[in-house]
C-alpha cells in the first residue's frame, strides 16, 4: 500500500495554525506496532539523524497520562531543547504528545492506530502547530512545511523498515 501524502491544512480561525496529517500502512498488529511507538527511545530511531535528536530524560520512560520527556534537537543546526507531555494515553487506541518547551508557539501531535482491513495497522498521525513569532513566523512556513514533510517522509520509511516483515 502506497502511504497518503502529507497534507498541511491552515486551521480556519487560528491565524499561523497549521494542521500536518499523514498516515501509513504496516502489515503488523495494531498492538505490535503501538508498543513500538510507546517506546520513547525509538524516536532516536526515526528521526533523521541531521536533527541530533537525544532524550534527555533518563530511561526507561514509562508513558502514560503526565509523562514529562525532555529532548534536545537540532534546529537549522542550533541546539534546541523541547520538553513534551504525554497528554492522553489510549493503548493500543492512540496517544497525544504535547509541547510545553521547544521550537514551536503549539505543537499537540496526536497518534492514531487503527486496524487495516488486511489485518495490519494504518497510522494517522495529526499534527496541529504554529511557528513562533507570529505573524512573521508565517513567511518562513514554506521552509518549515518542507522540512516537516522531510521529517514524516523519512519517519515512515524507518517505520516500515523496522516493523514490516523482509521482501514485504
Amino acid at each position: 500500500m502506497i502511504d497518503d501524502p502529507i497534507i498541511h491544512e491552515r486551521v480556519a480561525g487560528e491565524p499561523g495554525t497549521y494542521i500536518l496529517r499523514a498516515s501509513m500502512h504496516l502489515p503488523k498488529p495494531r498492538a505490535e506496532v503501538f508498543a513500538f511507538f510507546s517506546d520513547a527511545r525509538n524516536l532516536e530511531v526515526i528521526t533523521p539523524a541531521s536533527l541530533k535528536f537525544r532524550i534527555l530524560t533518563p530511561g526507561p520512560v514509562a508513558m502514560a497520562p503526565g509523562t514529562l520527556i525532555d529532548y534536545r534537537i537540532a534546529v537549522n543546526g542550533v541546539p534546541v531543547k523541547w520538553r513534551t507531555l504525554i497528554s492522553r494515553w489510549s493503548p493500543p487506541d492512540a496517544f497525544v504528545d504535547e509541547q510545553l518547551k521547544g521550537p514551536y508557539s503549539r505543537w499537540i501531535h496526536t497518534h492514531r492506530f487503527r486496524d487495516a482491513v488486511d489485518g495490519g495497522t494504518i497510522i494517522d498521525d495529526e499534527v496541529r502547530y504554529r511557528l513562533p513569532l507570529d505573524p512573521f513566523g508565517r513567511l518562513a512556513h514554506p521552509l518549515v512545511r518542507r522540512q516537516l514533510d522531510g521529517i514524516f517522509r523519512f519517519r515512515q520509511q524507518r517505520v516500515r523498515e523496522l516493523l514490516s516483515p523482509p521482501g514485504a
